[in-house]
């Protein structure tokens, strides 16, 4: 991920050093697995952990002559050991290494995405409570339809990020597997007691069935989750893009006091993070196709994934976590026009009620048919001749119709849908 879109996090987390401490962790847990065993003395192992050492200059320079990078590295380590170096790497191949740090490096991953995720999490449910009764237009095809509240908007985006986060959790504890079996996971030369062991000291379960390789199934399940949650975010941002077109001017996001939105229009207020967000979705879903096709390989494998996953495993999961900070600094910060929400509900002229009005007709004895032509007939008045809905109802029906032009009344059901999420749970 190019610099700008990369945390500080994330780049620790997908470091050359933090890589290559992890394949010493993994080389280290299955040198104890031996002695486990009895092949290696426990003597010797504390001899190697004492002394075991690397320089990431060193690891470079040997890849460079030998073209593989897992060789440079158990050689770059194994030198300075002497004869108690010699089960380094005993019996196990380069993607025992690989895969089983892989899982520790996506755990240390998807440990910063959940903090992130809870945090955002607690801010939209806070800003919806704040703004549970709010009311502003509902709009379906971009068109004016009913009442809603703002509050009922930001749960909705709030019971969404639950589920997604339920989705991640899933998919996470999918890829947190390792496989110590070797060449081609049957264990010829590595009994599986070592693995046992090695797995155990690591935190990780282990491949039921490995070939050469962890199943790839488990990154493409892993990038898809990250997805459906980046379009989550995606959904936010978009509809605060929405209400922030000058026409609406209902919600915009933060401004400071010395930011500038163009080089040329002083004037301008862009929504430039949440269209960031957006396309960051974009080039999220965009990997889903290359890590999907990692799942099939030659046989036992082949290397065709390794190029991929180089890049979108490290990308797929900093793109998600600089979307998650982005979007807390978004909808905490985001400026809310309640009565610019009022005046739009009202700029359709009372058109929002129609169907309160049909229903009022078909409870007073009228046909369902017969009630819709009467109401749509007042509709397409407001609009030919310019009068409001109430003036345009005042010839078409025999009653009262301020009664029906009630806002609170689409908030009778708010409470009961608050209550659901937050004290019931629901949001599955």
């Amino acid at each position: 991920m190019i610099e700008r879109y990369t945390t500080k996090e994330m780049c620790d987390v997908w470091s050359g050093d933090n890589k290559y401490n992890k394949w010493l962790d993994v080389e280290l847990a299955v040198l104890e697995g031996w002695a486990s065993v009895g092949k290696v003395s426990w003597e010797d192992v504390e001899y190697v952990k004492k002394h075991v050492s690397f320089s990431v200059s060193g690891i470079k320079d040997r890849e460079a002559v030998l073209h593989h990078d897992v060789a440079a590295f158990v050689d770059e380590i194994s030198d300075g050991l002497g004869e108690r170096g010699r089960y380094i790497h005993y019996g196990i191949t380069s993607s025992d290494i690989l895969d089983t740090s892989l899982a520790l490096i996506l755990k240390e991953a998807l440990y910063f995405i959940f903090k992130e995720l809870d945090e955002l999490a607690n801010i939209l449910l806070d800003r919806a409570r704040e703004f549970k009764y709010l009311p502003i237009v509902g709009r379906t095809h971009g068109v004016h339809a009913e009442p809603t509240t703002f509050g009922l908007k930001l749960l909705s985006y709030y019971t969404e990020l639950l589920r997604n986060r339920k989705r991640l959790l899933y998919a996470s504890e999918s890829v947190l597997v390792g496989k110590i079996s070797g060449a081609v996971g049957n264990y010829a030369n590595v009994p599986p007691e070592v693995e046992k062991y090695a797995l155990e000291k690591l935190g990780l379960r282990r491949e039921p069935v490995a070939t050469q390789v962890v199943g790839r199934d488990r990154y493409a399940f892993l990038v898809s989750a990250l997805s459906v949650l980046a379009s989550g975010l995606e959904r936010v941002a978009l509809q605060i893009r929405l209400l922030s077109r000058t026409e609406t001017a209902e919600v915009r996001e933060a401004f400071g006091r010395l930011q500038k939105g163009s080089s040329a229009m002083p004037h301008k207020k862009n929504p430039v993070n949440c269209e960031r967000v957006c396309g960051m979705a974009r080039l999220l879903r965009g990997y889903i196709l290359p890590i999907l096709e990692n799942v099939a390989l030659w046989d036992e494998r082949d290397i065709s994934h390794s190029s991929v996953e180089r890049v979108v495993l490290p990308d797929a999961t900093t793109i998600v976590h600089f979307m998650l900070k982005d979007m807390k600094r978004i909808v905490s910060g985001m400026v809310v026009d309640g009565s610019k929400m009022g005046k739009n509900l009202w700029w359709s002229k009372g058109l929002v009620f129609s169907q309160r009005v049909l229903l009022e007709l078909i409870n007073r004895g009228m046909e369902r048919a017969d009630a819709y032509r009467i109401v749509q007939s007042a509709a397409f008045d407001v609009e030919n001749k310019g009068v409001s809905f109430k003036e345009a109802l005042k010839d078409k029906v025999s009653f009262d119709v301020d009664p029906v032009f009630d806002v609170h009344y689409y908030m009778r059901h708010v409470d009961d849908i608050f209550d659901r999420v937050i004290e019931g749970g629901e949001y599955e």
